[in-house]
């Protein structure tokens, strides 16, 4: 009898390709493991909140409101909510085409893309357009979402960062493309050196392969670095010569916990640069609810803007997303309050910042206990205490 179209035999070969270390063997033996009984902590991913850290309780008090709308009818309300979480409750339902039941735009809903624009204005000093900007599941969707259209067979490659986060690996095998590695350098705080980008790009094509995007995850994951500007000119430089699609990974721009080099955003430096890169090189930047001291991972918000992609491009992009009707309503919610944050005089502000302070903190003191945990009295491992030691020297910035 013929295999079945879903019997491992038959099953596309791209599917079987695809390695994804972060739910890999690992985690699945520490799962059988926990069936067992036995207490895990799973540290195979980023995940704040399941291993102990507490929601901030401004927007979870936002959320909760939109979620049961009927609370704000109840004369008490305002007994058990602050009037800003009230009116920013208020806010984003009067936003929604039905409250958080209801389907958005396929590209998210358009107030909440308008705050995310400003918050890029505010950051970069340029301006950034609603309609260049799509909210997602996670950052994780958004990367998945432009590769498919970036790939159009093995014979397209993408150059992605070794240490590198294995979503870009594993969607490019399931997608059928090509990866093309570079290798940052530690010794140079893991920046990376043009001349093994054009190696790896040589090398690719000497294969027969197109390389056709550049990924760059800034800061690094799990490499911790933030690329300086002169890098990332260099990069947005080489994206130009080669004509190459950027794709900045930039999830992690609230985890910096040095002041000697700050988190600049591709999007800044690509502007600063000025003609023709200003206007020539196209660049697609990702961030998400998911990390820093938010850590809502569970909630999957995200987004991502696009810069000089061609209208007719972004019509198609809008396509794809529309399969999928509409991104998590409840978690752009949780976006908008991320890019439009509380603001000095409102009721709740207070509050907000002493809990990122204690998140804040709290990330610094771990590695500290976990370096003393794994030091023993040999000199040699006591340097990495030295150096976590040096990092949390660094006034936190609030």
């Amino acid at each position: 009898m013929a295999p079945k179209a879903l019997d491992y035999e038959s099953m596309n070969e791209n599917v079987k390709k695809v390695q994804y270390a972060v739910r890999g063997e690992l985690y699945l033996r520490a799962s059988e493991l926990q069936k067992e009984g036995k207490k895990i902590i799973f540290t195979n991913v980023g995940n704040p909140h399941a291993l102990g850290q507490r929601p901030l309780t401004f927007p979870r008090q936002v959320v909760a409101l939109c979620q049961a709308p009927f609370l704000l009818d109840d004369p008490n309300v305002g007994i058990v909510f602050p009037a800003d979480a009230i009116a920013r409750a208020k806010h984003y339902l009067s936003l929604t085409s039905g409250g958080l039941g209801a389907y958005s735009d396929s590209r998210g809903i358009p107030g909440v893309r308008k705050e995310v624009a400003e918050f890029i204005e505010r950051r970069d000093g340029y301006p950034s357009d609603p309609e260049l900007i799509f909210l997602t599941d996670g950052a994780s969707k958004g990367v998945m979402q432009t590769l498919n259209c970036v790939i159009r067979g093995e014979g397209d490659g993408v150059l992605v960062p070794v240490p590198q986060y294995p979503l870009y690996s594993a969607t490019i095998s399931l997608l059928g493309g090509s990866l093309v590695p570079y290798y940052l350098e530690e010794t140079a705080n893991w920046g990376l050196d043009i001349n093994d980008l054009q190696q790896s790009v040589a090398q690719a094509r000497s294969k027969g392969i197109t390389v056709r995007a550049m990924v760059i995850i800034n800061p690094g994951n799990p490499t911790g670095q933030c690329l300086s500007e002169a890098n990332l000119r260099e990069i947005l430089r080489f994206c130009y010569q080669e004509n190459l699609v950027l794709l900045g990974d930039e999830v992690y721009q609230q985890n910096i916990y040095q002041d000697e080099r700050p988190f600049v955003s591709s999007k800044k430096v690509l502007m600063d640069m000025g003609l023709p890169f200003s206007k020539e090189v196209q660049l697609v930047s990702f961030h998400t609810v998911s990390k820093g001291y938010w850590g809502e991972c569970g909630q999957r918000g995200g987004y991502f803007e696009m810069t000089n992609i061609p209208p007719k491009t972004v019509d198609e992009i809008y396509k794809i997303a529309s399969i999928a009707l509409s991104p998590n309503v409840p978690a752009q919610i949780f976006m908008g309050l991320m890019v439009n944050p509380l603001k000095p005089g409102d009721i709740s502000y207070e509050q907000f910042v002493r809990e990122r302070y204690i998140h804040l903190n709290l990330v610094l003191y771990k590695p500290i206990l976990l370096s003393l945990a794994f030091c023993s009295s040999e000199l040699q491992k006591c340097f990495f205490i030295i150096s976590v030691i040096n990092i949390c020297c660094h006034q936190l910035e609030l």
